[in-house]
C-alpha cells in the first residue's frame, strides 16, 4: 500500500473510533435526548420531569433480588411509603454528581414515610456499588442489577426509568407519580417530593 493510500484511510479510521467510544458512553445519560445505548436498551436522559395526577398514575412492578449488601429486598417491604427509586451506576458521572443530593434528601424525608431505594447497575463488581455507597453516605438499600433484567420488568409504555440516571417517585399506593430522566438537584428532588408528601 502506498503511503498517500495509508494518509487517506487513517481519518475513516479515526471516525469509527470516535463512533465506538460514543456508543459506550451513550449509557449514561447527561441530559441530552440520545440514541438507544445498547445491551441494556437505555436511552440517554430527556432532562425531563413528568408528574402524573393522581387519577392517572400506573402501578409499579413489584420488583425483587438481592442488594448490594446480597440481603433480600422486596419493593413491596416499602408497602405504604412514597418511595424514591433512583437507577444508578458506580461508573456514571451524573450518577456521582446527583449522589449527594439524594442522600441528603433521603434522610431529611425519612420522618415523613419517604424511603429511598436505588438499583444499582452495569456494575459486575458489588466492590465498586459498595465503593460509591460509602463514598456519597448512601445508607439507604440497593438492588443490585449488574445487567438491567429488574428495570426491563416495567411493562412497555409505562414511565419506566430508561436513563442512567433516573428517577421514579411512587406514590403510597406503589404507583408512578414522578419519572426524572436525567441527575436530580436537591432543589428539583424537594419540588417533586412534597406534593405526594401531601397527599392523604
Amino acid at each position: 500500500m502506498s503511503q498517500t493510500r495509508a494518509f487517506r484511510r487513517r481519518p475513516a479510521l479515526l471516525i469509527a473510533l470516535l463512533a465506538a467510544g460514543a456508543s459506550v458512553l451513550a449509557g449514561c445519560s447527561d441530559d441530552k435526548a440520545g440514541s438507544s445505548s445498547g445491551d441494556t436498551k437505555f436511552v440517554q436522559g430527556t432532562g425531563k420531569i413528568t408528574k402524573v395526577e393522581s387519577g392517572e398514575r400506573q402501578k409499579a412492578p413489584d420488583i425483587s433480588g438481592k442488594s448490594v449488601d446480597g440481603k433480600r429486598l422486596e419493593l413491596s417491604d416499602f408497602k405504604g411509603k412514597i418511595v424514591v427509586l433512583n437507577v444508578w451506576g458506580s461508573w456514571c458521572a451524573p450518577c456521582r454528581a446527583e449522589a449527594p443530593n439524594l442522600a441528603k434528601v433521603s434522610k431529611e424525608t425519612e420522618g415523613k414515610g419517604v424511603q429511598f431505594v436505588g438499583i444499582n447497575t452495569r456494575d459486575l463488581d458489588r466492590a465498586n456499588a459498595k465503593a460509591f455507597e460509602r463514598n456519597y453516605g448512601i445508607e439507604y438499600p440497593s438492588f443490585y442489577d449488574p445487567s438491567g433484567k429488574l428495570i426491563l420488568r416495567f411493562p412497555k409504555g409505562s414511565l419506566s426509568p430508561q436513563a442512567i440516571p433516573s428517577t421514579l417517585i411512587l406514590d403510597r399506593d406503589g404507583r408512578i407519580a414522578v419519572r426524572a430522566l436525567k441527575e436530580l438537584g436537591e432543589k428539583e428532588l424537594r419540588s417533586a417530593l412534597d406534593p405526594l408528601t401531601a397527599e392523604k
